[in-house]
């Protein structure tokens, strides 16, 4: 999968945030199953009922069946590094390789998941 062309499935899902509270919008933009899924940050009165636009995204491929993440990319005004339960749902279905691309509209990095959650709580430690 195209790095840039991710990218632009990211901003093009940015569009769709609902972020009155914080004013910060986030787009997201996953490739699985040979097919790309977007996802946008989606805010509550109730803060805590907030989902982030990577776990939009992630949820819905691994509703429509797909288990395995092969990229992601995230696009917000300022850098927008995953949070904890962002990185927390993406070990669960992304292999520790799996790139992270991590954008704005000036700048660009490029993780891998390991790289971002280096000691995950994993089902191996179940």
């Amino acid at each position: 999968m195209d790095t840039n062309e991710l990218l632009s499935h990211a901003i093009k899902a940015r569009r769709n945030s609902y972020s009155p509270y914080s004013n910060f919008s986030v787009g997201a933009a996953v490739y699985a199953c040979g097919k790309i899924y977007e996802g946008c940050n989606i805010e509550n009165a109730s803060y805590g009922l907030t989902m982030c636009a990577e776990r939009v995204a992630i949820f819905k491929a691994v509703s429509d069946g797909c288990r395995k993440i092969e990229k992601i990319a995230i696009f917000a005004s300022s850098m927008p590094y995953p949070c904890g339960a962002c990185l927390q749902v993406m070990e669960e279905f992304c292999s520790e390789d799996c790139e992270v691309i991590i954008a704005t509209p000036e700048k660009m990095e490029k993780y891998k998941l390991k790289d971002l959650l280096p000691h995950p709580f994993s089902k191996d430690a179940l």
